[in-house]
């Protein structure tokens, strides 16, 4: 009884005395020794492989139906699960597990990683994203513990905050990453309010009105959908792939088309400097760079066959189309467009050029993209224009 007694208090003030208690697992179901969970623990940390612990977690879970630590337990299955990449087995331990009041991070971290993997974007996704910052705040700011030196408190302060910053980091990552997969454009609308809410001070203002921009265009609200694309360049103004999006908004829907040539021109500037990312291929970084470039040409082209269609003035724009067409081999959809608009615009050259139409046309409708369609119409009174 002696010694049940003097582990049971050694528990207790371990707890107390940890700096870091954000970086255990279950910080806010401690247990005590000789205890079914303590036996638990011992277990599932002795498990010689993923297999031995879930046997160890269901044993627990079917014996101690309404324990108290089942939380724990969710979170264990999410820790071991993770690690095979069995990513709807997370997520349906995981969930269990969020019905709590304020679930640990952990185990919120542990779900995202499987929602971003699977892509699974459902309103359950949000909600665990969304509980994170609370979570983060009760799991970062521990008491000090006694008998620990101002240079030692620091340090664990310092550890604990840049810890915190990494999980609140991943949090917002996961949740632009799900956003993507969110069709509804209302929903979409819906999550963001939710996640500027909860995430007040995010550094991302850029992806967030981006991401806002998106939505309204998805929604065909175009005052709001300029709103924000102006907000997005402003947030990020040498964002090249912000500007090129809003160019060709702007471009395509014919409003604006100073203000698109200007952005286009500086996702040019901007992209002929583009560095590569650490970890990025040679060949990964040059379709990358090329795309963006492309993209910018595109729109340059669209922006200068808009202006000049009705003097068929259009080899500047035909021009840029080729350029464009060039470097957009790794992105068949844009790619297509610009074969398609270099193809339309030979046919507004005057004299027409039915033969460079004709090639730009059949390539383009050779081509998986959404233009794929209006390539092969267009195409079909080329070659009757040619006599064929």
């Amino acid at each position: 009884m002696r010694n049940l007694l003097l582990a049971t208090l050694l528990v207790g003030v371990l707890l107390v005395a940890a700096p870091l208690p954000a970086q255990q697992v279950c910080p806010s179901l401690p247990y005590l020794v000789n205890t079914p969970e303590d036996e638990l623990m011992l277990a599932y940390n002795g498990a010689e492989n993923p297999q031995e612990q879930i046997a160890a977690l269901d044993k627990f879970a079917q014996e101690h139906a309404d324990s108290k630590f089942l939380p724990c337990v969710y979170e264990l299955y999410t820790m071991v699960y993770l690690k095979q990449n069995e990513y709807a087995k997370v997520i349906e331990q995981g969930e269990k597990g969020l019905a709590q009041e304020r679930p640990d991070v952990m185990l919120l971290l542990n779900l995202a990683k499987a929602y971003v993997a699977s892509g699974t974007a459902t309103g359950t996704a949000f909600e665990a994203i969304l509980k994170a910052p609370a979570s983060i705040q009760a799991e970062s700011t521990p008491a000090r513990p006694p008998n620990v030196s101002d240079d030692e408190w620091k340090k664990a302060q310092d550890e604990t905050a840049q810890q915190a910053k990494d999980w609140r980091g991943y949090m917002e990552y996961a949740f632009f990453q799900l956003l993507q997969r969110e069709p509804d454009s209302n929903k979409r609308l819906q999550r963001l309010d939710s996640f500027v809410q909860a995430y007040p001070d995010s550094p991302n203002a850029g992806q967030i009105n981006f991401n806002y921009f998106i939505a309204y265009k998805m929604a065909n609200n175009a005052a709001k959908t300029e709103e924000f694309a102006e907000k997005a360049v402003a947030a990020e103004p040498n964002n090249v792939s912000t500007l090129n999006v809003v160019a060709d908004d702007y471009a395509t829907r014919q409003i604006r088309l100073d203000k698109a040539e200007e952005y286009a021109k500086k996702a040019l500037e901007l992209a002929g400097s583009m560095k590569k990312a650490e970890g990025m291929t040679d060949e990964q970084f040059k379709a990358q760079r090329d795309s963006q470039l492309g993209f910018a040409h595109l729109t340059l082209g669209y922006i200068s066959f808009q202006k000049n269609s009705k003097t068929k003035k259009v080899g500047p724009a035909i021009e840029e189309f080729r350029t464009a067409t060039d470097l957009l081999g790794s992105n068949p959809a844009l790619q297509g467009r610009a074969l398609f608009y270099e193809g339309y615009a030979y046919e507004v050259l005057y004299p027409a050029n039915h033969k460079a139409a004709f090639e730009a046309l059949s390539r383009s409708a050779g081509l998986a993209s959404p233009w794929q369609g209006q390539a092969q119409e267009l195409l079909e009174k080329v070659k009757k224009a040619m006599g064929q």
